[in-house]
């Protein structure tokens, strides 16, 4: 396998620490809010990657926090007039119900920012005595990373301090490059929104949370650290300086998935294009907004409009549909109950090649054209082997019908049913000779994007690849 290492800025063949097994910290969500489709990805490419190296054979021990302290919950939950910990809670379960709802399987460990303050603490009076980290020049709680006391800061994103956008520039710090490990309590803010600790009442800064927690489940040397490319600086840059800062190797590989556009424009707030999750299965199903979510790079920017769901539910029912049509023409066959898993080597490839899922979809629709015109030359043997294939990599890639229950193929058989009735009277009217009324059937379907293909004895339908 080759990944794409945005601290070695290149494509490195992975090599774990421990033979046969992997370990992923990703950066989750902080949940101030309800998710977005941003959000959605993230998650969505690391719970890939991990399927990916479990089909290769590594036992996976992947990490997604949930940062639930943050100056982000509090503000939003003094807007909205309740408990910030309550706001927390309710969008972390928003979250859990949609990760569910796109087939992302549960994590190893989903650590809390407010279960782990001993670790955060423990983290930093080890930078302090390091003399990595200072406590605030006013005497207040504050306590500040030195960044100039860390020559390689600033190495994962290849730039020096001078090019940096600073953070924010106060009297009681050193420079304004220096970001906090620890706050102090602002006014206004709730009691309960605090913790006493040697350097004052407060509550941990954003950074050092992931640190602490993923040196808690991972250990201080580890093999990937994930996360959204948005999180790069200052998140992940100061990740890695204080880690490495406390003596810690921490990560060997960092992964960083594109972002998301609506109608080619960055979302975000102001400009009101933001996309919540709702709004994504209020569309489709979970399968066909998994789908979409996979068809570009992980690394690429992702466009978002309005045709993309139904055109990703069309994909999606059209690699469904071969699998049922083999099902219905082979039952009767002597392959129809031999099962086999080998996935084809061009998908291997693909997938071992950074995570290529879109090559991959290609290889699976190429399939899909082989294996029909398999079945309708009758090459059983042939096409009783495309339907396993493709099979297999459905579930790779979380979109075999089966890991969905009724919610994939309730629209197919649907459709199948009305089928059904209108191949009955095609059928009919072909006894009856009344040949105009066939064919005018076979149009109104083919224009609608679906053909017959009659058999020796029966008739079957398909969408088109069109």
């Amino acid at each position: 396998m080759k990944l794409f290492d945005t601290r070695a800025g290149e494509i490195r063949e992975f090599v774990p620490q421990r033979p046969n097994e992997v370990s992923i910290y990703v950066c989750g969500p902080t949940v101030q809010s309800a998710p977005h489709i941003g959000h959605l990805r993230s998650a969505l490419v690391y719970d890939q990657l991990a399927r990916w190296f479990e089909y290769r054979g590594f036992k996976v021990t992947l990490v997604r926090n949930v940062t639930d302290i943050d100056d982000k919950v509090l503000e939003k939950a003094q807007q909205e007039g309740i408990e910030w910990w309550a706001l927390a809670l309710k969008n972390e379960r928003e979250f859990s119900e949609d990760y569910q709802r796109l087939g992302i399987r549960p994590v190893a460990y989903e650590p809390r920012a407010t279960g782990h303050i001993p670790q955060m603490v423990e983290l930093i009076e080890l930078l302090i005595a390091r003399g990595h980290a200072y406590k605030a020049l006013d005497g207040s709680a504050n306590v500040y990373f030195d960044t100039a006391s860390w020559p390689s800061y600033g190495e994962l994103t290849n730039q020096s301090t001078d090019q940096m956008e600073s953070e924010q520039s106060s009297p009681d710090k050193k420079r304004a490059q220096d970001f906090a490990l620890w706050k102090s309590m602002k006014p206004g803010e709730p009691q309960s929104a605090g913790w006493p600790t040697p350097f004052g009442f407060g509550r941990p800064g954003w950074h050092i949370e992931c640190s602490a927690m993923a040196t808690r489940y991972l250990g201080e040397h580890f093999d990937i650290h994930g996360g959204g490319l948005d999180l790069r600086f200052p998140h992940h840059e100061n990740e890695l300086a204080q880690s490495q800062a406390a003596g810690h190797k921490f990560a060997n590989y960092w992964i960083h998935n594109g972002l998301i556009t609506t109608l080619g424009q960055k979302m975000s707030k102001s400009l009101g294009n933001s996309v919540s999750s709702g709004e994504l299965f209020a569309l489709a199903p979970g399968a066909a907004v998994r789908y979409y979510l996979l068809s570009a790079h992980y690394r690429s920017v992702l466009d978002y409009q309005a045709s993309v769901l139904q055109e990703a539910q069309t994909a999606l029912e059209r690699l469904h549909g071969f699998l049922e049509r083999a099902q219905r023409e082979l039952s009767g066959s002597r392959f129809a109950q031999i099962e086999a898993s080998a996935l084809p080597d061009e998908f291997v490839s693909e997938l071992d090649d950074d995570l290529n899922v879109p090559a991959a979809l290609a290889v699976m629709h190429e399939l899909v054209r082989a294996g029909n015109a398999d079945l309708d030359n009758e090459r059983i043997r042939d096409a009783h082997e495309k339907r396993c294939q493709l099979h297999a990599m459905l579930s790779v890639l979380g979109l075999a019908p089966e890991q969905w229950g009724s919610e994939v193929s309730k629209e197919h058989h649907a459709l199948d049913s009305l089928m059904a009735g209108l191949i009955a009277e095609r059928n009919e009217a072909r006894a009856n000779k009344d040949y105009a009324r066939a064919d005018q059937i076979r149009d109104q379907l083919a224009s609608s994007g679906i053909e017959l293909y009659d058999s020796a004895d029966s008739t079957h339908w398909r969408l088109t690849d069109g």
